[in-house]
């Protein structure tokens, strides 16, 4: 499957995407947009930032390239081995995978089942993460609904008692199998049945045998820590990479570390906020990039980091 199926996807649910010579880029609104797909570690020219910038009206921009020798500001969260199977996994995640297996049935499902029972999970899994994202069913249903007819887009769940427990939906694309959503409701914690799911799901992908990696995420700028601590466990590791973020011409002069506290008090007064979330993260990284040496503990050193 190609990006441009992803990029249909993401039209249908109303992003702008754009073609460049060196990736595709996707803006959910506010003029930012980020480079995909994602594990493209790319080295756009000058010329073809100013483009997006100037003529496309891109307030800011946001993409993934090579580390500088040691230094990173990021990682990828990848699974790139020919095997996983529970010899892989450390023995707290083998036990929990174990556990997740016995208390669950995990199977395909339909995208309509998806679309009509998932919503509580989404609800439920945002809450426990203190993400609050201002989306509505209505959003829910016209995001899930977007992937209906395209070639790629899989939805696996996690059954308890024929109610929905976890669910992952994940796409293929570029040789690559992109995790895109995964939810569980805290009702089923216990039975671990995201451990469960999740192991299923990357070993039906590796036992395809047309799968170059998986792709888990990237260091998110609003998610907490325990979010990727879930995936180091189950057997993904950090790919280290430099992500930059760039902002239009006119903005960057007010982009400063002055500004940047400015916001993060503003970010304090509203937790869960994951646009004030988004633009700490960004500034941070933009700081980081261009004046690291009045940004004190902007960089990070990936954990578990492994060059592919």
């Amino acid at each position: 499957m190609t990006p441009e199926i992803f990029s249909e996807w993401l039209r249908r649910q109303g992003q702008h995407v754009i073609r460049t010579d060196s990736s595709y880029w996707r803006s959910e609104g506010y003029h930012v947009y980020q480079a995909f797909p994602e594990h493209w570690l790319i080295q756009p020219p000058e010329r073809e930032l100013r483009e997006l910038m100037l003529r496309h009206h891109a307030l800011a921009l946001r993409y993934s390239t090579a580390p500088r020798g040691d230094e990173t500001d990021g990682y990828h969260v990848v699974h790139t081995a020919a095997r996983y199977d529970l010899d892989v996994l450390g023995a707290w995640a083998r036990k929990n995978v174990r556990r997740g297996l016995r208390s669950c049935d995990i199977h395909p499902i339909s995208l309509e089942r998806y679309i009509e029972e998932g919503w509580a999970l989404r609800v439920d899994t945002l809450a426990r993460q203190q993400r609050t994202l201002g989306e509505s069913r209505e959003d829910w249903r016209r995001k899930s609904s977007a992937a209906a007819g395209l070639e790629g887009f899989e939805v696996w769940a996690a059954e308890v008692e024929h109610k929905l427990a976890a669910t992952l939906l994940f796409f293929q694309m570029d040789g690559w199998g992109y995790m895109v959503y995964q939810q569980c409701h805290r009702d089923y914690l216990r039975e671990h049945v995201n451990n469960a799911l999740s192991f299923v799901v990357t070993q039906n992908l590796i036992q395809k045998g047309n799968i170059r990696g998986i792709y888990y995420g990237m260091r998110s700028l609003d998610a907490p820590a325990s979010v990727d601590e879930f995936k180091f466990r189950m057997g993904y590791v950090a790919k280290p990479v430099r992500q930059r973020v760039l902002f239009h011409p006119y903005m960057a002069p007010l982009v400063n570390r002055y500004t940047h506290r400015a916001l993060r008090v503003v970010a304090t007064a509203s937790p869960g906020s994951r646009l004030l979330g988004k633009a700490d993260g960004m500034l941070r990284l933009y700081l980081a990039d261009t004046a690291p040496a009045l940004e004190e503990g902007l960089t990070c050193s990936p954990p578990r980091a492994s060059k592919l």
